[in-house]
């Protein structure tokens, strides 16, 4: 079986801030593509996507992750995706674990129900298939 895929909760209130605080947390190798460990550096490699990132909200035209190299992005329309959102983040995770990333970043734009998708992603099928770290809040960037 392999190892579980680390996954970390991003919360903040505007998407840049989420993308921001994630692109600051994403390895870089010499050639400026994301790497994981052990990961090869062969531009093979990095098609694989090594981060995915499912992120609630709208694009926006400053996002530091709109040209990331490695990096699988994933938009999920504004909504909170332990309620109304709860059938898409399921049906986009799912898609994604079928070739899993070796870590994922799930950006919110509200904390209030973080415990819940905490819960539902520690239970079966996702408590094999995800390693939970703890979660990030980002900082406000200045605009």
């Amino acid at each position: 079986m392999p190892s579980p895929v680390i996954a970390t909760l991003v919360t903040g209130r505007r998407a840049l801030d989420r993308e921001s605080a994630i692109a600051a947390r994403l390895p870089v190798t010499r050639t400026g593509a994301p790497s994981s460990p052990g990961a090869p550096s062969s531009p093979d490699a990095r098609s694989e996507a090594p981060v995915a990132i499912i992120i609630e909200g709208l694009a926006d035209p400053l996002s530091p992750l709109a040209d990331a190299p490695g990096v699988q992005v994933h938009r999920i329309a504004p909504g909170c995706l332990c309620c109304a959102g709860n059938v898409v983040l399921r049906v986009t995770l799912n898609r994604l674990l079928r070739r899993p990333p070796a870590q994922l970043y799930i950006s919110l734009a509200d904390a209030t129900h973080v415990g819940q998708l905490r819960a539902m992603l520690s239970a079966p099928p996702y408590d094999t298939l995800l390693s939970l770290c703890d979660d990030v809040a980002a900082p406000a960037v200045a605009s």
